[in-house]
């Protein structure tokens, strides 16, 4: 089993910046692949980014050049730095951990709005 800790999130301002982290617990050694994804109200749940063991990423276009996923490997912890937000940013975002199983976390609230 694979526990996902989240935090981060909350209300910002469009054009402003706002992280989320997640840190993963308990069998991590059966983990390939670390991802950020986010569901919108009335959406399908969507990936933001992932970034695979060997520490190569992938990004939506939609967040391509505005958001940036890292990895401790040594806190077990990915982080999701994300800048110059829009409105459409807004969702709960999910960490999600994925090897021969998948796990999710609880999902946290980010929320773009003057």
């Amino acid at each position: 089993q694979v526990q996902l800790m989240e935090s981060g999130g909350g209300l910002v301002q469009p054009g402003g910046s706002l992280s989320v982290s997640c840190t993963a617990s308990g069998n991590i050694g059966s983990i390939n692949v670390m991802a950020w994804y986010r569901q919108a109200p009335g959406k399908q749940r969507e990936l933001v980014a992932a970034i695979a063991s060997g520490g190569k990423t992938n990004y939506a276009d939609s967040v391509k050049g505005r958001f940036t996923l890292s990895r401790d490997n040594a806190e077990n912890t990915v982080y999701l730095q994300m800048n110059s937000l829009k409105p459409e940013d807004t969702a709960v975002y999910y960490c999600g951990a994925f090897g021969l199983r998948e796990y999710w976390g609880q999902g946290t609230q980010v929320t773009v709005s003057s």
